[in-house]
């Protein structure tokens, strides 16, 4: 009963993240998915790449419809580079969340989720985090939220940091090459997003392994 009750508080600490990142979407999400076309980053010129990797960081504490961008990306840019900016786009919203919650989060962790509550947290991510981590890059709301748990509990940056590239690195070529070919529904890439981070981190976990021992 007592597991239970701390795995609540801490599941409670993850419904209040949600909520952070989940309202101003409701309230501003779908005014920016209207504002950010192609011809809206298109009309930057040389420095669309920027704008981009901009918007793509500060999906974070602003709701970007950060597919939108990383298919106007791949129209601009094409598959490679406009794969390559929408990664980087997306690892650094992700290393943004992980860094700010693992400085300056444990105080609110523990406000929300109790030291005990938290410490059910470390274990859970200790042993699905980077799992975890993986699969939420895809998923509106949860990436955050589970970037801003991942630096909460204290998960190693450096499994962060791969659990995350295999992530985004998936979900970023994939809608680069919606957005150059055009293609008008993105359930292919959603399905490659969501089917190749676990792939990749099950290769990237056994050179982890061998790097520590």
């Amino acid at each position: 009963m007592l597991v239970c009750r701390e795995m609540r508080r801490f599941f409670l600490l993850m419904l209040v993240l949600g909520l952070l990142v989940l309202v101003p979407f409701a309230i501003w999400g779908e005014g920016m998915e209207t504002l950010w076309t192609v011809a809206r980053l298109e009309s930057f010129g040389q420095w669309a790449w920027l704008v981009g990797l901009g918007l793509l960081v500060g999906d974070l504490v602003v709701p970007m419809p950060s597919t939108v961008v990383m298919s106007a990306l791949g129209y601009v840019y094409g598959i490679a580079i406009g794969g390559v900016v929408a990664t980087f786009g997306a690892m650094g919203s992700a290393m943004l969340g992980y860094c700010l919650c693992r400085w300056v989060g444990e105080p609110v962790a523990v406000c929300l989720a109790g030291k005990e509550g938290l410490e059910a947290g470390k274990a859970l991510f200790g042993r699905y985090g980077p799992w975890v981590v993986a699969l939420s890059r895809c998923l509106p709301v949860m990436a955050e939220v589970m970037a801003c748990l991942a630096g909460m509990t204290g998960m190693p940056w450096r499994r962060f940091l791969v659990a995350a590239l295999a992530g985004c690195v998936p979900m970023g070529f994939a809608f680069a090459a919606v957005g150059q070919l055009g293609a008008d529904s993105p359930v292919v890439a959603l399905l490659v997003s969501a089917l190749v981070p676990p792939i990749l981190w099950v290769f990237a976990r056994r050179l982890i392994s061998r790097s520590e021992n």
